[in-house]
């Protein structure tokens, strides 16, 4: 887009270039790209989200390690403001502690969420936040209206009444009445960053329930998906012949899941 608004404004060849726009825009073509977090799901994605909202999140961990090898689940820290369960892709957002009298300092962190869509899950990391409220009941309202399936905090949380009342999902580090205007300033939205030690990568797979968050990188989703629903279904088939033959350990040897 850089390269795009410089040509426009010193370059002749703006002509050329519009009239390439003009002829792509005609023929239904997009010039750009959206970011995956901000798009419409794709019949696959959608094929995705549907599993993964049915999957439980303990499934989707062993499955994450037993393919990769990677521990790619939150901390116990990382809590529901209520009961809840929600899959999406990760739409990042990184503040950086910095003391300030800027009015500005946050509109990134604003303009993140009005650039989000559906499926959307906000992961806002929140340097040294613990005690900092990363959003409250405006941006939740913000983010609900936009079809947003969560929001994963590594900080804090306030107005979770109303957060309640909307019934918008959030997980957090805990539940803090501070604010982060001129405490903070916005570094970033759609990149990488480590959120509760945990890599996330914009367009990832963030999957919650009673249990926690889990992280599931885009490219191993389908196949980490199909692992940890054959989990699921072991898991689920062992209760009753638990309880059946009284034997935890019977159990385990035909099933092969605990």
């Amino acid at each position: 887009m850089s390269r795009l608004l410089s040509t426009r404004v010193y370059g002749r060849g703006t002509v050329i270039l519009t009239g390439a726009l003009l002829v792509m825009l005609f023929l239904g073509i997009s010039f750009f790209s959206a970011p995956r977090a901000f798009s419409q799901p794709t019949d696959g994605d959608a094929a995705l989200l549907d599993g993964y909202r049915h999957v439980e999140v303990a499934s989707v961990s062993d499955a994450l390690e037993k393919l990769t090898g990677q521990r790619m689940y939150l901390s116990h820290r990382m809590r529901p403001i209520f009961t809840s369960k929600f899959a999406g892709f990760a739409l990042t957002v990184k503040l950086k502690k910095e003391e300030n009298h800027d009015p500005d300092a946050l509109n990134g962190m604003l303009a993140a969420i009005d650039q989000g869509g559906p499926n959307s899950v906000y992961v806002m990391v929140v340097e040294d936040g613990n005690d900092i409220a990363g959003m409250g009941g405006l941006m939740g309202t913000a983010m609900a209206a936009r079809n947003f399936s969560g929001a994963v905090i590594d900080g804090g949380v306030r107005d979770t009444a109303y957060l309640q009342k909307i019934s918008f999902p959030v997980f957090a580090l805990g539940t803090v009445p501070s604010t982060s205007v001129g405490h903070y300033r916005f570094a970033g939205t759609n990149i990488p960053v480590v959120c509760d030690g945990v890599h996330v990568e914009a367009g990832d797979m963030v999957v919650a329930d009673s249990d926690g968050v889990v992280i599931v990188p885009r490219a191993t989703a389908a196949e980490v998906l199909a692992t940890a629903q054959e989990m699921d279904f072991k898991e689920h088939s062992m209760y009753a012949y638990i309880e059946k033959l009284k034997s935890i350990e019977e159990a385990v040897k035909k099933f092969g899941r605990l």
